[in-house]
């Protein structure tokens, strides 16, 4: 497969990293997936405990996103992302032995912990390590991840059979062995040795830039949208077809589409960066919810005649989910460490998450309301179109950000007379250079980029540039 055979291009350490991501969400699938069935039927827990559970999870996942993005700024990356591996063994380790309510929850503290310290850590490492090809790795990142996620939960569905602990036993070896080889392989790449101010400096200069926080108020309708993968478009698939497995055909089916994620990302970077696209990739997640709005009304299936059609027809509502996610999210992630200084991207990407994982929650249980609603009122379109509003919305948003110039600068420069000017910006001579440089006309080729601390309406990063009858805009790289 070509989009394999583009992990040869990347560093050792980030090939190492993306085989990692694919191992961490074979772990995770194997069990999480079917955890609230396990605390539910066989702990006969009460619907509130486990919402309990399942809530003690998230809630520390959220709380620890920003500190372990300030860890692996402070610490190094390597670290932070082997404790979490760590943590998150000893959590599915808790599971496969422990079954009292008090054992229940500190399985699922440490899991969240985990979380919030491996993802922001790994994405900073990803982050630093890609260099100028921040998108294309991203890229990578998601088709490991969707493959990884797809082969756990086929393991899951059949360890499951046997014994929810096979599946936390077998996570949890998963996970150890992952924790083993990072320790043992994965380079330590250092945190850069600076002139530091403290973490809660640090923190306010990351939530001082109001350009990353409009940013990351604006993408939050993305993982509303594709997080439906999990809830909304499952339950339309067994609508339509009365199958409870329905779902696995479109999660097969976005698995397949992962395989050509390198050659999108590279078509989007030949036609004027992933920047670019982001807010188009946005659309298209807000519109494959269309083609199940067209059927939601209908009536439980009768036969394959009935069924066939429908399921194609949810089929190309996820592949249009997931191809917008294609477009979108490895250009989100690559944008995310620009807008400050790279000593911070791992508080960054900390900061990012907790936006993100706040909209999931917040998200999911608005889409699940308007599911209750439409049954209760017959109105089965309401949360579809919901989510197609939810879509267009962040899609809005994002390409006014973009029409405004305020987002980050391309990261790649054009070459003039045989030069790569490092700003972004083409040279500037004499006067025009004076002038430039005393005036407010727009930044130099030394300010750009430049980071400028603060708090609230003072913290900013100089946006792209005006390009001058000399010079073309550059895609990314």
């Amino acid at each position: 497969m070509k989009a394999f055979r583009v992990t040869r291009e990347f560093p050792l350490a980030l090939r190492l990293l993306l085989i990692n991501q694919f191992g961490i969400d074979i772990g995770f699938y194997i069990l999480v997936p079917f955890l609230a069935a396990y605390l539910g039927q066989e702990l006969g827990m009460s619907d509130a405990l486990v919402g309990l559970v399942l809530g003690v999870r998230n809630l520390g996942q959220q709380g620890l996103f920003l500190l372990g993005g300030s860890a692996a700024d402070r610490l190094g990356p390597r670290a932070v992302i082997i404790a979490g591996c760590t943590l998150r063994t000893l959590g599915f380790s808790l599971f496969a032995f422990g079954t009292t309510l008090p054992v229940v929850l500190g399985a699922s503290l440490l899991n969240g912990l985990a979380a919030g310290l491996f993802y922001p850590s790994a994405r900073a490492y990803v982050a630093l390590e890609a260099g100028d090809r921040k998108a294309e790795a991203f890229a990578m990142l998601n088709v490991y991840a969707t493959i990884g996620s797809l082969i756990g939960l086929l393991l899951g569905s059949v360890l499951i059979r046997t014994d929810f602990r096979i599946c936390a036993v077998a996570a949890a070896v998963v996970y150890g062995l992952l924790t083993v080889a990072q320790a043992m392989v994965i380079p330590d790449r250092p945190a850069p040795s600076a002139d530091r101010s403290t973490v809660l400096g640090d923190w306010l200069e990351v939530f001082g830039n109001r350009r990353f926080l409009l940013f990351s108020i604006a993408t939050t309708g993305m993982f509303t949208v594709e997080n439906q993968l999990c809830l909304l478009l499952p339950a339309g698939a067994k609508q339509a077809s009365g199958w409870e497995g329905a779902a696995g055909i479109l999660l097969g089916a976005g698995a397949v589409a992962n395989l050509f994620q390198m050659p999108i990302t590279r078509a989007l970077e030949r036609h004027g960066g992933g920047t670019r696209w982001v807010g188009g990739g946005l659309v298209v997640m807000g519109l494959g919810f269309v083609p199940p709005l067209l059927i939601c009304a209908d009536g439980p299936p009768e036969g394959l005649r009935e069924i066939v059609p429908r399921m194609l027809v949810m089929l190309v509502g996820s592949l249009l989910l997931y191809v917008g996610t294609m477009v979108a999210h490895p250009a989100v992630l690559e944008m995310i460490p620009r807008f400050g200084r790279e000593t911070l991207a791992g508080t960054y990407f900390g900061l990012f998450y907790v936006f993100a994982g706040l909209t999931a929650a917040g998200g999911n249980a608005v889409v699940g309301w308007t599911m209750d609603v439409g049954k209760q009122y017959a109105c089965p379109w309401l949360p579809w179109l919901g989510c197609l509003i939810f879509g267009l919305s962040s899609a809005a948003a994002v390409t006014a950000l973009y029409r405004t110039r305020l987002l980050p600068d391309q990261p790649e420069v054009p070459a003039m007379e045989g030069r790569i000017i490092s700003s972004g910006l083409p040279e500037r001579s004499g006067a025009v250079a004076a002038e430039a440089a005393s005036g407010p006309a727009g930044p130099t080729a030394e300010g750009v980029g430049r980071w400028e601390t603060g708090l609230w309406g003072r913290a900013r990063l100089p946006g792209p540039g005006r390009a001058t009858d000399d010079a073309t805009e550059q895609p990314p790289r």
